[in-house]
């Protein structure tokens, strides 16, 4: 009997002991406990994209283009719309300019012939369609406008070319909302664009691809990158909801209609050209847009600008070179009026212009 009596004790004692030594643990190390808690959470989320990839890989394309029977470049593209006869593939502009034949292979490497519905420059959106028995899945599309700077998002894409088709990299957004000015008919910046920043690697042949979520959602297109001999390398994506804008535009009408005023331009820091056009301006000013012809009849004609103007206000906003002027200009719809504001001869005019369609 003692002998019974001398285990429960040690038993309950034991317990007892147990439970005084966990308890001051979680009191005197609380840190530690969460720590390791944290660090599964980590590892059990951070395993992989593979399913996110699954869900969007097949709705991805290679697109070739061809001109006179010649390659002449390789992008990348997605499904992301049907109907009853079609399915239609989005990808860059400049992917599909000046072809007369594109090719697309899928993910199984089969293959069709698309025909274009439309295409714009500044947007750098260009929308295909294809027999709808012919693809292989349709893409999901997400929100940009959800995510936060570093949330984790990924690219499939060609690199390189075709044979590269199917490459996956991995990055975080690294910005939102960055105007980024790039050349669309000369090698000076003459058009703005709103995109995001992402750090995901890239490469040519990846525009034109989707950039997704986590979930495997397309939150964005592959547009352009940076690449400097001091910058590791940036790439940039329109957000999907302007990309999904400019594309329903283009299936409608097929192109993007954009307010027009009717003149010709040049930056006020284009001094050898301004010289040769005549144009002199004071010495003050090193910013603005300067008219060099206004076209009769034109919005521009009929509101009083005048060749030597320079303007320097759009609305509200201040315009520095021709890049920022059509910016501002292309966020308005035809039809609408404006006030422009110019320096014309060392004063200050407002200007009313009511636009018109492209």
């Amino acid at each position: 009997m003692r002998k019974r009596i001398a285990y429960v004790v040690t038993g309950v004692l034991c317990f007892l002991l147990g439970v005084f030594l966990v308890s001051g643990i979680v009191y005197f190390f609380p840190n530690e406990i969460v720590r390791t808690v944290s660090e599964k959470k980590v590892e059990v989320t951070d395993t992989g994209i593979a399913e996110s990839v699954e869900k969007i890989k097949d709705a991805v394309v290679v697109v070739e283009t061809y001109r006179n029977n010649e390659l002449i470049s390789t992008g990348t593209g997605f499904v992301y719309d049907t109907d009853d006869e079609f399915a239609y593939i989005m990808t860059n502009h400049h992917v599909i300019d000046n072809q007369d034949r594109i090719k697309i292979t899928y993910s199984d490497d089969t293959e069709a012939y698309a025909g274009v519905v439309g295409s714009d420059e500044y947007a750098d959106i260009a929308v295909l369609k294809v027999e709808k028995s012919s693809i292989k899945s349709v893409a999901s599309l997400g929100k940009s406008e959800d995510l936060r700077i570093g949330d984790t998002v990924f690219t499939i894409g060609s690199p390189m070319g075709i044979d590269f088709r199917g490459t996956v990299t991995k990055g975080i957004i690294s910005g939102k909302d960055r105007l980024v000015s790039v050349s669309i008919s000369g090698n000076s910046a003459d058009w703005i664009m709103n995109v995001m920043q992402t750090d995901a690697a890239i490469n040519p042949g990846n525009s034109g691809g989707p950039l997704c979520n986590i979930n495997g959602e397309v939150i964005g297109i592959n547009s352009l990158k940076i690449v400097k001999d001091t910058i590791e390398g940036i790439g940039f994506a329109i957000p999907i909801e302007d990309a999904i804008n400019y594309a329903e535009s283009i299936r409608e009408k097929g192109s993007i209609s954009r307010p027009y005023v009717g003149v010709s331009m040049l930056n006020a820091s284009s001094t050898m050209q301004l010289a040769y056009e005549g144009i002199r301006l004071d010495r003050n000013i090193t910013e603005g847009v300067v008219i060099v012809q206004i076209e009769n009849g034109s919005p521009a004609s009929e509101a009083g600008i005048e060749r030597g103007d320079v303007i320097i206000k759009v609305g509200e906003h201040k315009v520095r070179d021709i890049a920022e002027f059509r910016y501002r200009l292309y966020s308005y719809n035809p039809d609408e009026t404006i006030e422009i504001v110019v320096n014309r001869n060392g004063e200050e005019k407002k200007l009313k212009v009511k636009l018109v369609s492209n």
